[in-house]
């Protein structure tokens, strides 16, 4: 810590708890990252269950030109993200995994410039509950991004060195 130093007793603790944070924080930031991959994923194996299915599936339509209907476009994508999930939970394939993740990203984006009037209420300051249900993956590309910065060995330290 800069400046003023906290008393022993309680800089021991500190240097505990954050030693502890540095150790688990980012294994259980992956498995959380993971689990709403795969909740998100699996909900849209089951159709008319999830909530982002029908502008997803419409944006995937939209991208394609109309090659890929939503009978194709939905199980596909719940595959992809259950695939993400698993992998992160297992920490398996993780450069491959956070590669599948980097490219689905970029796809839920789309849909606040493909469809303005359905993600945003007063565009682009207002977002409609679609629209903060897709900007709120910037935390999920952040997140991934941390755990990226550890796939060769990369860890959290309590104290810079």
């Amino acid at each position: 810590m800069s400046g003023t130093r906290l008393p022993e007793p309680i800089d021991r603790l500190d240097l505990r708890i954050t030693s502890t944070l540095a150790r688990i924080g980012v294994p259980i930031l992956r498995v959380a990252l993971g689990v709403v991959f795969l909740w998100f994923g699996v909900l849209k194996f089951f159709p008319g269950v999830s909530p982002a299915e029908t502008l997803a599936a419409r944006t995937i339509e939209q991208l394609t030109f109309g090659a890929i209907r939503p009978n194709v476009s939905l199980p596909v994508l719940a595959a992809w993200e259950s695939l993400i999930g698993v992998g992160l939970i297992l920490n398996v394939w993780m450069r491959g995994i956070l590669l599948l993740l980097a490219i689905q990203m970029l796809g839920t984006f789309t849909p606040l410039i493909l469809f303005p009037t359905e993600t945003f209420s007063v565009w682009p300051f207002v977002p409609t509950l679609e629209g903060q249900y897709i900007i709120k993956n910037i935390v999920l590309i952040g997140a991934a991004m941390v755990v990226g910065a550890t796939v060769r060995g990369g860890r959290l330290v309590p104290e810079p060195p």
